[in-house]
């Protein structure tokens, strides 16, 4: 069976970014995207642009999957949530623990986002098919990468579809999640979450902040670029088109694009990976 692809948005902060970005999903939507995913801000600090998003997509008639992160909310605010987005007839969520905004120390009512996969099948059966994430390279806050397997394992125990996972440029880190999985018995499948390489700094802060590993020899060939941004994309995409093929080659079900509400770089990489 072929690989799907799946593409994520943050959004936008301005009707004119909310322009744009319809702009951006009309050429994704080209290539037959099985759904796309909308972020949400720390503690919910982007929920109403995160619903307008959502909504605006949902209207398109397209399969949207709204991001819900459940660390410092309430079983009652989640609850709403939940209600609106069936009423809206949408089928697909990525329920994640998500961060507390800073200064904020009220982890709400869910500590763990197995237990907010467990809320959702609670409160609404198998209405929604359920997103979670993992971590290839092991999420930065686990005491140990035992630790973040059974807690990857805990969420489909309580409920979740299948998994998407933090972006990655070393193939064998996922292929090893994938066999120790397995290995536990776990048959859902994992998705790899695939960033593309466009621009150096940014990369750097991005993978520095969430624990993500650039190699070092990226790092270096990145670095030699310096401003010269056309050298840079043209490197990343060689690199990250290589990574996806080897990973549908080797039998990842799908590809999930973090797009960063761009469509060019994405668009790119999968045509080049699937032919």
């Amino acid at each position: 069976m072929s690989a799907s692809v799946s593409f994520e948005f943050f959004p936008p902060n301005t009707p004119e970014g909310a322009e744009r970005l319809r702009g951006v999903r009309a050429a994704l939507q080209a290539v037959g995207p099985e759904y796309f995913s909308v972020t949400y801000g720390a503690g919910g600090a982007t929920r109403d642009k995160t619903l307008a998003t959502v909504m605006d997509i949902a209207d398109a008639g397209l399969a949207v999957a709204p991001h819900l992160s459940c660390i410092g909310a309430s079983r009652e605010s989640i609850a709403e949530l939940l209600a609106l987005y069936r009423s809206r007839g949408i089928r697909r969520l990525v329920a994640l623990r998500g961060d507390l905004p800073s200064g904020m120390v009220d982890h709400g009512e869910f500590r763990y986002a197995a237990d907010l996969v467990a809320f959702i099948r609670e409160r609404t059966g198998d209405w929604f098919h359920i997103e979670v994430a993992a971590y290839p390279e092991v999420h930065p806050q686990a005491r140990s990468a035992a630790d973040d397997l059974q807690a990857l394992i805990a969420k489909l125990q309580a409920g979740a579809d299948r998994a998407i996972t933090q972006y990655f440029y070393n193939a064998d880190a996922y292929f090893r999640l994938r066999d120790e999985l397995a290995a536990a018995g776990q048959r859902a499948p994992l998705v790899p979450g695939i960033m593309p390489i466009t621009n150096h700094a940014q990369l750097v802060r991005f993978s520095d902040a969430c624990g993500a590993e650039i190699p070092r020899w990226i790092r270096s060939r990145l670095a030699g670029y310096g401003d010269d941004l056309a050298a840079i994309r043209a490197f990343g995409h060689e690199v990250v088109a290589a990574l996806c093929a080897r990973l549908i080659a080797g039998g990842a079900p799908a590809l999930h694009f973090y797009t960063m509400n761009q469509s060019a770089p994405s668009l790119a990489l999968w045509q080049a990976a699937t032919g």
